[in-house]
């Protein structure tokens, strides 16, 4: 297989991130092969000092964790953890007995997997975790309100007051994007979709010519905002 063939089936951004947790390199490569083949984005550590090290630069959807690790235990690492993070876990131990596994559970665990355990086992566990923690679907917005302004988004029709103003079909992309997350920080990642192929430099002309129809003082705007280093949030009323 061709190196741009093997780029091509990586698991895109938007994939759910799974942090395994395991002394064993074998168990790590095996299940970071088999869940990346799955469509998961995956990170391994081999220890629950390498696991707190990673999770200080990225965030993860759930962490798949041995329970017999030396050191700091897989138990110990979960109790802490649940401390102050939500992030669910699944257990995985070669402990099958009853006692352990309410132990896992009462640390917080959300589920425990003993060892043999068949791989699309755990994959159907680490797919319901995700389900069950799932966020609710927001109600579609049918239109956002910003100053005088009104933006319709099934008609992409935004008017100041009564009168329609004129806009591009790359500035209705951009509007029906922040109608999406009303008053949130949208990353600028998320409207490269939108910037026909131009990259974040087209991404900020494109607010520039958006922020002249919206803002009185596009300098200094009071809409549509910069959150700096991040991306951008219109402030809906």
């Amino acid at each position: 297989m061709s190196r741009s063939a093997s780029k091509r089936e990586l698991p895109g951004d938007d994939a759910h991130h799974v942090l395994v947790v395991d002394d064993d390199m074998r168990i790590r490569t095996l299940l970071t092969r088999f869940l990346s083949a799955n469509g998961f984005r995956v990170t391994a550590a081999s220890s629950a000092a390498e696991a707190r090290r990673q999770m200080a630069g990225m965030s993860f959807d759930v962490l798949v964790v041995d329970v017999m690790m030396p050191g700091e235990s897989g138990l110990e690492f979960a109790e802490a953890l649940r401390q102050k993070s939500a992030v669910p876990i699944l257990m995985l131990t070669a402990r099958a007995e009853t006692p352990h596994r309410i132990r896992g559970l009462e640390v917080g665990a959300d589920d425990y997997l003993g060892k043999p355990f068949e791989p699309r086992e755990l994959l159907l566990r680490i797919t319901n975790i995700l389900k069950r923690h799932a966020e609710p679907e927001k109600p579609m917005v049918r239109s956002i309100r910003f100053g005088p302004f009104t933006f319709n988004v099934e008609r992409g029709e935004l008017k100041r007051d009564n009168t329609v103003v004129r806009i591009t079909d790359r500035e209705r992309d951009l509007l029906r994007i922040f109608a999406a997350r009303p008053g949130e920080t949208v990353k600028r990642q998320e409207f490269l979709k939108v910037s026909n192929g131009g990259g974040e430099r087209a991404v900020d002309v494109q607010i520039n010519r958006l922020r002249r129809k919206i803002e009185e003082d596009p300098s200094n705007p009071v809409h549509l905002q910069t959150a700096r280093g991040i991306g951008y949030r219109l402030l809906v009323d």
